[in-house]
């Protein structure tokens, strides 16, 4: 989308709503690439937490702690303040008359927002900043998204294909946030690490990643123990490093325990990079963490398990061919993932051990690890950067219509 910048003199007020911490984070990145461009005219307005609020000029219409609240229980529970926060932030972003609004993530909250703002003010340009899983589940979304948000902000490179296929809004793909370390991780020397721990040189390093949420962490702990003692008992001791954060680390301390083999314990974000160029080869629950992997240049093993009611759920709504990110990347199944039952001991050993050598196995996730960082390039600047540089487009789009005819 192009919009000639004639206009683009004097205020530009755009409303935000994030619903939980990482669209904070967004957020606030945004907000700073907005600023950096638009300076003292820029006027914002919306719902977000501390990354949007520090010294940006944005204040919160309420703490984001009301509605950032996750899984179906804790949502039931905290449902009638939800939809108070929902109607309130409404009737604040009209009253704010804004250029533009951004919804960022957390679609369960953003979306009925946004539905309601078109309804009563179509001429507001709504920008999605990260489309909803539509390529993985529930592919109908795309289409329904369509009446009310103008433009998505994809963080895929797949993504804008996905909407077109599937009838969704127009996608644009802005970048990844793990896109700007690429180069940060190249240069990133892992020996430190692997001095401080004290790591046998002559032995294949396993990353292992049970999951960043304590009911991964209980379903994952077990079955990747007993792939290690297997894969101990079949010749190969490797050197076992965990990086986990604080809030899982009671538990993981506890599972580890019963495991047949030492693990060391990592913490911090830069720890974890180095534990990732270290390792041989990593065992890992689906998720983002299959990116930070591929983009470390660590190949992996893939498996994830929730609980038995959801399950049959989950079988029926999944379309996608993978829920592996760095496969969707490449747009091939090269990584191998394990779900529910098939996600046993033997299963995983099977597929990890021959990632340990330098066998056929290894050397295909090599060579598909190595297109990974070209596919996830932008053109140019941050991923911020070219997000705000279609917000903007939006905004004054938005003013050419609050304006009326000249």
């Amino acid at each position: 989308m192009s919009v000639t910048p004639a206009a683009d003199t004097g205020e530009v007020r755009v409303f935000l709503v994030a619903g939980e911490h990482s669209g904070d984070a967004l957020g606030g990145k945004l907000i700073a690439a907005l600023r950096e461009k638009l300076g003292s005219r820029l006027t914002l307005a919306g719902v977000g937490g501390h990354d949007m609020e520090a010294d940006t000029g944005f204040v919160s219409d309420f703490p984001l702690s009301d509605v950032a609240v996750m899984g179906p229980l804790s949502i039931l529970r905290h449902l009638p303040r939800i939809v108070r926060r929902v109607y309130a932030t409404v009737d604040r972003a009209i009253a704010f008359e804004p250029d533009v609004v951004v919804i960022i993530d957390s679609p369960e909250f953003t979306h009925p927002i946004a539905k309601r703002i078109r309804k009563r003010r179509p001429d507001i340009p709504i920008v999605d900043y990260v489309s909803p899983s539509v390529w993985a589940w529930r592919p109908g979304r795309a289409k329904k998204m369509r009446p009310y948000v103008d433009h998505i902000l994809g963080l895929l490179p797949f993504e804008p294909a996905a909407h077109d296929r599937l009838g969704g809004p127009p996608c644009t793909y802005v970048g990844h946030a793990l896109s700007e370390r690429i180069d940060w991780l190249k240069a990133l020397d892992p020996e430190p690490l692997s001095k401080r721990l004290g790591l046998a040189p002559n032995r294949p390093v396993v990353v292992v990643l049970p999951g960043s949420r304590t009911s991964e962490v209980g379903r994952l702990m077990e079955p990747f123990g007993d792939t290690l003692r297997l894969i101990c008992e079949r010749g190969t001791a490797p050197e076992v490093l965990m990086p986990c954060v604080a809030h899982v680390r009671e538990p993981i301390e506890r599972l580890r325990r019963s495991w047949p083999i030492r693990s060391h314990l990592i913490e911090g974000e830069d720890d974890k990079f180095r534990a990732f160029k270290l390792a041989h080869a990593a065992l890992a629950a689906s998720g983002t963490v299959t990116l930070q992997l591929a983009l470390a240049g660590t190949p992996m093993v893939v498996a994830y398990r929730v609980d038995v009611v959801a399950a049959p759920f989950l079988r029926r709504m999944i379309k996608a061919p993978t829920t592996v990110l760095a496969n969707l990347v490449l747009g091939e199944n090269v990584f191998p993932e394990f779900h529910q039952e098939k996600s046993s001991p033997e299963n995983l050993a099977n597929a990890l051990e021959p990632l340990l050598r330098d066998t056929p196995e290894r050397r295909v996730q090599l060579a598909a690890l190595a297109r990974i960082p070209d596919l996830m390039h932008i053109e140019s600047g941050s991923p911020s950067e070219a997000a705000a540089k279609i917000v903007i487009d939006y905004a004054l789009l938005g003013k050419g219509r609050r304006a009326g005819p000249t």
